[in-house]
Protein backbone atom coordinates (compact mmCIF):
# COMPACT_ATOMS: atom_id res chain seq x y z
CA UNK A 1 0.00 0.00 0.00
CA UNK A 2 1.01 3.53 -1.02
CA UNK A 3 0.73 6.89 1.04
CA UNK A 4 1.24 10.22 0.16
CA UNK A 5 1.51 11.80 3.33
CA UNK A 6 0.36 15.00 3.75
CA UNK A 7 -0.87 17.91 0.88
CA UNK A 8 1.37 21.04 -0.19
CA UNK A 9 -1.98 22.12 -1.28
CA UNK A 10 -2.74 25.62 0.78
CA UNK A 11 -6.08 26.05 2.17
CA UNK A 12 -8.90 26.70 -0.55
CA UNK A 13 -10.73 30.52 -0.42
CA UNK A 14 -14.14 30.21 0.78
CA UNK A 15 -15.72 32.32 -2.43
CA UNK A 16 -18.32 34.99 -1.57
CA UNK A 17 -21.08 34.75 -4.14
CA UNK A 18 -22.28 38.22 -3.46
CA UNK A 19 -19.46 39.45 -4.95
CA UNK A 20 -18.58 39.48 -8.46
CA UNK A 21 -15.01 40.55 -8.55
CA UNK A 22 -13.90 38.03 -5.87
CA UNK A 23 -11.10 35.34 -7.09
CA UNK A 24 -12.54 31.63 -6.55
CA UNK A 25 -9.81 29.22 -5.74
CA UNK A 26 -9.59 26.44 -8.35
CA UNK A 27 -6.59 23.65 -8.45
CA UNK A 28 -4.64 23.68 -11.71
CA UNK A 29 -5.04 21.26 -14.67
CA UNK A 30 -2.42 18.78 -15.52
CA UNK A 31 -0.89 18.13 -18.27
CA UNK A 32 2.42 16.86 -18.36
CA UNK A 33 3.86 14.07 -15.58
CA UNK A 34 7.96 14.16 -15.62
CA UNK A 35 9.35 11.13 -14.04
CA UNK A 36 13.23 10.35 -13.18
CA UNK A 37 14.68 7.09 -14.55
CA UNK A 38 16.81 5.28 -11.83
CA UNK A 39 16.01 4.15 -9.07
CA UNK A 40 12.54 5.70 -9.72
CA UNK A 41 11.52 3.17 -12.97
CA UNK A 42 14.28 1.44 -12.82
CA UNK A 43 16.03 -0.61 -9.63
CA UNK A 44 19.41 1.36 -10.57
CA UNK A 45 21.16 1.21 -7.04
CA UNK A 46 20.77 -2.78 -6.68
CA UNK A 47 21.72 -3.84 -10.03
CA UNK A 48 24.57 -1.43 -10.07
CA UNK A 49 25.72 -2.61 -6.41
CA UNK A 50 25.66 -6.36 -7.65
CA UNK A 51 28.04 -5.45 -10.82
CA UNK A 52 30.73 -4.31 -8.96
CA UNK A 53 30.48 -6.44 -6.62
CA UNK A 54 30.93 -9.21 -9.37
CA UNK A 55 33.21 -7.55 -10.78
CA UNK A 56 35.72 -6.58 -7.81
CA UNK A 57 34.78 -9.10 -5.22
CA UNK A 58 34.06 -6.41 -2.64
CA UNK A 59 30.61 -5.16 -1.38
CA UNK A 60 31.59 -2.09 0.07
CA UNK A 61 32.33 0.49 -2.39
CA UNK A 62 29.14 1.84 -3.82
CA UNK A 63 29.14 4.75 -1.90
CA UNK A 64 32.66 5.45 -3.28
CA UNK A 65 31.53 4.50 -6.56
CA UNK A 66 28.64 7.42 -6.63
CA UNK A 67 30.96 9.81 -4.61
CA UNK A 68 33.55 9.73 -7.85
CA UNK A 69 30.44 9.75 -10.55
CA UNK A 70 28.80 12.65 -9.06
CA UNK A 71 32.10 14.40 -9.31
CA UNK A 72 32.52 13.50 -12.92
CA UNK A 73 28.85 14.01 -13.98
CA UNK A 74 29.11 17.61 -13.07
CA UNK A 75 32.42 18.18 -15.36
CA UNK A 76 30.03 17.19 -17.88
CA UNK A 77 26.97 19.44 -17.10
CA UNK A 78 30.26 22.13 -16.84
CA UNK A 79 31.24 21.04 -20.41
CA UNK A 80 34.61 19.77 -19.11
CA UNK A 81 34.22 16.41 -20.79
CA UNK A 82 31.61 14.77 -22.90
CA UNK A 83 29.75 11.45 -21.62
CA UNK A 84 31.98 8.81 -23.41
CA UNK A 85 34.94 10.34 -22.16
CA UNK A 86 33.61 10.61 -18.34
CA UNK A 87 32.59 7.15 -18.22
CA UNK A 88 36.12 5.71 -19.03
CA UNK A 89 37.83 8.90 -16.62
CA UNK A 90 35.04 8.24 -13.55
CA UNK A 91 35.78 4.65 -13.52
CA UNK A 92 39.64 5.43 -13.80
CA UNK A 93 39.51 7.46 -10.75
CA UNK A 94 37.38 5.20 -8.79
CA UNK A 95 39.99 1.48 -10.10
CA UNK A 96 42.80 3.97 -8.84
CA UNK A 97 41.36 5.12 -5.23
CA UNK A 98 40.91 1.58 -5.04
CA UNK A 99 44.50 1.21 -5.19
CA UNK A 100 44.47 -1.03 -8.08
CA UNK A 101 47.39 0.02 -10.58
CA UNK A 102 45.14 1.00 -14.01
CA UNK A 103 45.67 3.09 -17.21
CA UNK A 104 43.04 5.22 -18.54
CA UNK A 105 42.72 2.07 -21.58
CA UNK A 106 42.45 -0.66 -18.93
CA UNK A 107 39.70 0.99 -16.87
CA UNK A 108 37.48 1.45 -20.53
CA UNK A 109 38.27 -2.49 -21.01
CA UNK A 110 36.18 -2.96 -17.39
CA UNK A 111 33.93 0.08 -18.01
CA UNK A 112 33.05 -1.92 -21.24
CA UNK A 113 32.70 -5.36 -18.70
CA UNK A 114 30.50 -3.21 -16.57
CA UNK A 115 28.29 -1.91 -18.82
CA UNK A 116 28.08 -5.42 -20.79
CA UNK A 117 26.85 -6.97 -17.39
CA UNK A 118 24.29 -4.33 -15.91
CA UNK A 119 22.40 -4.38 -19.75
CA UNK A 120 21.54 -8.15 -19.15
CA UNK A 121 21.16 -7.12 -15.16
CA UNK A 122 18.24 -3.68 -15.47
CA UNK A 123 14.96 -4.97 -13.95
CA UNK A 124 11.86 -2.39 -13.38
CA UNK A 125 9.99 -2.16 -10.06
CA UNK A 126 6.50 -3.69 -10.07
CA UNK A 127 4.63 -0.84 -9.93
CA UNK A 128 6.12 0.94 -12.65
CA UNK A 129 4.21 -0.38 -16.29
CA UNK A 130 0.17 -0.24 -14.23
CA UNK A 131 1.55 3.42 -13.25
CA UNK A 132 2.47 4.01 -16.88
CA UNK A 133 -0.71 2.44 -18.66
CA UNK A 134 -2.54 4.70 -16.27
CA UNK A 135 -0.63 7.75 -17.25
CA UNK A 136 -1.04 6.94 -20.68
CA UNK A 137 -4.66 5.87 -20.90
CA UNK A 138 -5.67 9.51 -19.01
CA UNK A 139 -3.87 11.24 -22.07
CA UNK A 140 -1.17 12.91 -20.02
CA UNK A 141 2.13 14.04 -21.59
CA UNK A 142 4.91 11.94 -20.39
CA UNK A 143 8.47 13.46 -19.97
CA UNK A 144 11.71 11.13 -18.63
CA UNK A 145 14.09 13.46 -16.78
CA UNK A 146 17.62 12.36 -16.17
CA UNK A 147 21.23 13.61 -15.04
CA UNK A 148 22.97 10.44 -16.92
CA UNK A 149 23.98 10.00 -20.70
CA UNK A 150 21.63 10.17 -23.31
CA UNK A 151 22.53 7.24 -25.29
CA UNK A 152 22.68 4.91 -22.49
CA UNK A 153 19.20 6.41 -20.56
CA UNK A 154 17.08 5.85 -24.21
CA UNK A 155 18.86 2.80 -24.86
CA UNK A 156 17.98 1.39 -21.19
CA UNK A 157 13.97 2.57 -22.03
CA UNK A 158 13.88 0.94 -25.11
CA UNK A 159 15.35 -2.28 -24.35
CA UNK A 160 13.13 -2.07 -20.66
CA UNK A 161 9.74 -1.62 -23.46
CA UNK A 162 9.14 1.29 -22.30
CA UNK A 163 10.24 4.12 -24.86
CA UNK A 164 6.80 3.79 -26.01
CA UNK A 165 5.12 5.52 -23.02
CA UNK A 166 7.40 9.01 -23.52
CA UNK A 167 6.52 12.12 -25.33
CA UNK A 168 10.11 13.48 -24.38
CA UNK A 169 13.30 12.51 -23.14
CA UNK A 170 15.30 14.99 -21.20
CA UNK A 171 19.18 14.74 -20.98
CA UNK A 172 20.78 16.86 -18.55
CA UNK A 173 24.37 16.83 -20.62
CA UNK A 174 22.77 17.48 -23.93
CA UNK A 175 21.02 20.68 -22.41
CA UNK A 176 23.98 21.55 -20.24
CA UNK A 177 22.28 21.93 -17.26
CA UNK A 178 21.09 18.94 -14.59
CA UNK A 179 18.70 18.79 -11.97
CA UNK A 180 17.88 20.34 -9.57
CA UNK A 181 18.43 23.42 -11.72
CA UNK A 182 15.10 25.30 -12.28
CA UNK A 183 16.14 25.16 -16.07
CA UNK A 184 16.08 21.68 -16.68
CA UNK A 185 11.97 21.29 -15.09
CA UNK A 186 11.52 24.25 -17.59
CA UNK A 187 12.70 23.02 -20.24
CA UNK A 188 10.53 19.85 -20.33
CA UNK A 189 7.46 22.42 -20.09
CA UNK A 190 8.68 24.42 -22.96
CA UNK A 191 9.05 21.62 -25.17
CA UNK A 192 5.76 20.10 -24.00
CA UNK A 193 3.88 23.40 -24.65
CA UNK A 194 2.55 23.26 -20.58
CA UNK A 195 3.20 25.71 -17.67
CA UNK A 196 4.75 24.21 -14.80
CA UNK A 197 1.68 24.89 -12.67
CA UNK A 198 0.20 22.09 -15.10
CA UNK A 199 3.49 19.43 -14.94
CA UNK A 200 4.64 17.50 -11.66
CA UNK A 201 8.22 15.64 -11.61
CA UNK A 202 8.92 12.66 -9.50
CA UNK A 203 11.82 11.35 -8.27
CA UNK A 204 13.42 8.96 -5.96
CA UNK A 205 15.89 11.96 -4.94
CA UNK A 206 14.44 14.80 -2.59
CA UNK A 207 16.53 17.26 -3.05
CA UNK A 208 17.63 16.80 -6.72
CA UNK A 209 14.04 15.51 -7.72
CA UNK A 210 11.27 16.82 -5.65
CA UNK A 211 12.78 20.39 -4.01
CA UNK A 212 14.46 21.33 -7.35
CA UNK A 213 10.93 20.69 -9.30
CA UNK A 214 9.09 22.50 -6.93
CA UNK A 215 11.84 25.44 -6.63
CA UNK A 216 11.03 25.26 -10.67
CA UNK A 217 7.03 25.88 -9.98
CA UNK A 218 6.29 21.91 -10.86
CA UNK A 219 4.57 19.85 -8.14
CA UNK A 220 7.27 18.24 -6.17
CA UNK A 221 6.81 14.58 -5.50
CA UNK A 222 9.32 12.44 -3.76
CA UNK A 223 9.44 8.36 -4.42
CA UNK A 224 10.54 7.64 -1.03
CA UNK A 225 10.68 3.66 -1.74
CA UNK A 226 12.00 2.00 1.52
CA UNK A 227 12.40 -1.68 1.65
CA UNK A 228 9.37 -3.06 2.96
CA UNK A 229 7.49 -0.50 0.72
CA UNK A 230 5.55 0.78 3.46
CA UNK A 231 5.37 4.57 5.12
CA UNK A 232 3.19 5.10 8.38
CA UNK A 233 -0.13 6.02 7.58
CA UNK A 234 -1.64 9.43 7.91
CA UNK A 235 -2.34 10.46 11.14
CA UNK A 236 -4.49 12.94 13.12
CA UNK A 237 -3.57 16.47 13.19
CA UNK A 238 -4.52 17.61 16.83
CA UNK A 239 -2.45 14.27 17.75
CA UNK A 240 1.37 15.69 18.47
CA UNK A 241 2.71 12.26 18.75
CA UNK A 242 1.17 11.10 15.82
CA UNK A 243 2.49 14.05 13.82
CA UNK A 244 5.51 13.40 15.12
CA UNK A 245 5.49 9.66 13.77
CA UNK A 246 4.17 11.22 10.43
CA UNK A 247 7.06 13.80 10.02
CA UNK A 248 9.71 10.83 10.59
CA UNK A 249 7.84 9.03 8.41
CA UNK A 250 8.25 11.74 5.47
CA UNK A 251 12.49 11.30 5.52
CA UNK A 252 12.14 15.42 6.24
CA UNK A 253 10.55 16.18 3.25
CA UNK A 254 9.04 20.25 3.41
CA UNK A 255 5.42 20.19 3.91
CA UNK A 256 4.88 21.82 -0.02
CA UNK A 257 6.22 18.36 -1.45
CA UNK A 258 4.23 15.61 -1.61
CA UNK A 259 5.58 11.87 -0.64
CA UNK A 260 5.41 8.47 -1.92
CA UNK A 261 6.28 5.33 -1.34
CA UNK A 262 5.16 3.60 -4.73
CA UNK A 263 4.00 5.08 -8.02
CA UNK A 264 0.69 2.51 -7.03
CA UNK A 265 -0.16 6.21 -5.08
CA UNK A 266 0.45 8.48 -8.25
CA UNK A 267 -2.78 8.05 -9.54
CA UNK A 268 -4.79 8.89 -6.62
CA UNK A 269 -2.63 11.51 -5.91
CA UNK A 270 -3.02 13.44 -9.29
CA UNK A 271 -6.66 13.14 -9.35
CA UNK A 272 -6.93 14.96 -5.66
CA UNK A 273 -4.57 17.62 -6.29
CA UNK A 274 -5.82 18.57 -9.92
CA UNK A 275 -9.28 19.58 -10.91
CA UNK A 276 -8.16 17.90 -14.69
CA UNK A 277 -5.80 14.98 -15.51
CA UNK A 278 -5.19 14.73 -19.05
CA UNK A 279 -7.46 14.01 -21.89
CA UNK A 280 -8.39 10.43 -22.35
CA UNK A 281 -7.42 9.59 -25.61
CA UNK A 282 -5.63 6.26 -27.52
CA UNK A 283 -1.72 6.26 -27.54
Amino acid sequence: MAFALGSPTAPHPVADTDRDDVDVWAPPELRVVCLDIDDTLIDFTETGKRTLAALTGRRDIWDEWERVTDEHVARVVAGELDYADMHARRTHAFLRGLGMDVDLAAAAAFETRRKALLNRSWRLFDDVVPCLEWLAAAGIQLAAVTNASGAHQRDKLASLGLARFFDHVAIAGELGVAKPDPAMFQSVCLQLGCDPREAVHLGDKLTTDAIGARDAGLTGIWLHREPDGELAPRVADDDTENDDTENAARGGAPADVHVLTSLAGLPELLVTEFVRVGVPAPR
